[in-house]
């Protein structure tokens, strides 16, 4: 099926070509089923789990109807709102809104506790006609008198069960009380206990439902491995492998953030280690040479972020590396299928901080097995695996270390945990480190 015979031909020819320079070539089954009720303004509840493609299907109708139905412009009066129950979430949401309006002038604003407010109201008296925000700092700014929600014409309320473990069903009632009568509402959740359906009847009129079963993980003949390090060590580790290992000569390494990503393509370029980024700050032209050099074997290591890597199908590829968990748990089932295709055997590392112990549990659990230590690398952090107090012992270790590299020393470092999920309030107790 040709692209603009999906979906996503629907959409203003502004959206279409960001969607089409994304390498969204074929719409996955809740951006199937919803998209084409969302365009008609009906309401939804979508039982849907993060990794199924639930973002782009809510967002691209909303930016939809900002184009085709313009209106002027009031500072601090958003027209769609959605509502993400962590920063993680809202920043991840944020940068697919970025990918989506690339060529349509839609202002938007991501907003959330733990840092300073100065940005995010900039972006807000930029105009920004979306905003995406966590209840805590949103009420903030309502309190103060920046953002008023009268005129929010889109409302989405997104994974609406992890909003009501983390506490916010007051801060929900709250905000949901600002919003007009006359709206689209959109609501999401991963599970529908009678609290959650008791909300979701509250917010929704008429609505559609949707059901999507997430992507079930198959890793069988990917050799995944974790290696606990120090925040401050990883990049060292990361050039140290590569360095140890010539026979991976193609690698793929994904970071969380575009910043990140460059930080690391840096690293490895002054390691004298071919290597080269995508991410969404990239033009087409950029993410295209940069593929073309990686299937070539002209770039040894390709860098890429979660949004960029989309239409990343490069045979070969030797070993997937983690810089970070993802946010999302599914999306490490799709970064490790990088590798092993066609039948092949690969490898996968995640290099795992003492604060990122609870995402590890959540990978473990989402793909149903425990993921073996490699404890032979000069940079173990031994307060890394006994954060959350896992320790695997007898584990096997990983086929391409020797013995003879053991690392004996065990160094102890200090490692602040912290969790993700946690409440507004903590943020503002303890900002997280950048």
């Amino acid at each position: 099926m040709k692209f603009e015979e999906t979906v996503f031909g629907q959409l203003e020819p502004a959206l279409q070509k960001a969607v089409h320079e994304a390498g969204y070539a074929k719409p996955t089954p809740i951006q199937e089923q919803a998209i084409p009720y969302l365009l008609k303004g009906r309401d939804l509840i979508g039982c849907a789990q993060t990794g199924t493609g639930k973002t782009a299907a809510f967002m691209l109708p909303i930016l939809d109807h900002l184009l085709r139905v313009r209106r002027p412009r009031h500072i601090g009066h958003p027209r769609a709102l959605i509502l993400s129950p962590t920063r993680e979430l809202a920043a991840q949401t944020a940068a697919n809104v970025k990918v989506y309006s690339k060529y349509a002038n839609l202002p938007f604003a991501c907003i959330f506790g733990g840092v300073s407010q100065f940005g995010q109201v900039k972006d807000i008296k930029k105009g920004a006609e979306t905003v995406i925000a966590c209840p805590g700092r949103l009420i903030d700014l309502m309190t103060q008198g920046i953002l008023y929600l009268d005129q929010v014409e889109c409302f989405v309320l997104d994974e609406a069960d992890r909003m009501l473990d983390m506490g916010f069903l007051p801060d929900i009632k709250r905000i949901i009380s600002k919003l007009p009568k006359a709206r689209q509402s959109l609501f999401f959740s991963a599970t529908f206990s009678p609290q959650i359906a008791k909300l979701a009847a509250e917010l929704v009129d008429d609505p559609v439902k949707i059901e999507i079963s997430p992507e079930k993980p198959t890793v069988e003949k990917i050799n995944q491995k974790v290696m606990f390090v120090e925040k401050a060590q990883k990049d060292a580790l990361l050039v140290h492998l590569l360095e140890e290992h010539p026979e991976w000569d193609r690698v793929i390494v994904f970071t969380k953030m575009r910043h990140g990503a460059d930080r690391v393509n840096k690293k490895l370029m002054r390691a004298n280690i071919a290597a080269a980024a995508i991410h969404s700050d990239k033009t087409q032209g950029q993410r295209t040479r940069a593929l073309e050099g990686f299937r070539q074997g002209k770039v040894r290591v390709l860098v890429a972020t979660d949004i960029a890597s989309r239409g990343i199908d490069v045979p070969d590829v030797k070993c997937v590396i983690n810089m970070e968990l993802p946010l999302e748990t599914e999306s490490y089932v799709h970064r490790i299928g990088r590798t092993a295709r066609a039948g092949e055997s690969g490898a996968a590392i995640s290099f795992v901080t003492a604060a990122e112990r609870a995402q590890l549990k959540a990978v473990e659990r989402f793909i149903r097995k425990s993921i073996p230590v490699d404890r032979d690398h000069p940079y173990h952090s031994e307060t890394g695996e006994q954060a959350g107090g896992k320790a695997q012992e007898g584990l096997p270790q990983a086929p391409w270390v020797h013995p003879a590299n053991r690392n004996r020393t065990n160094r102890k470092r200090n490692s602040r945990v912290s969790f993700l999920g946690r409440r507004q309030s903590d943020f503002r107790k303890r900002p997280p480190n950048p």
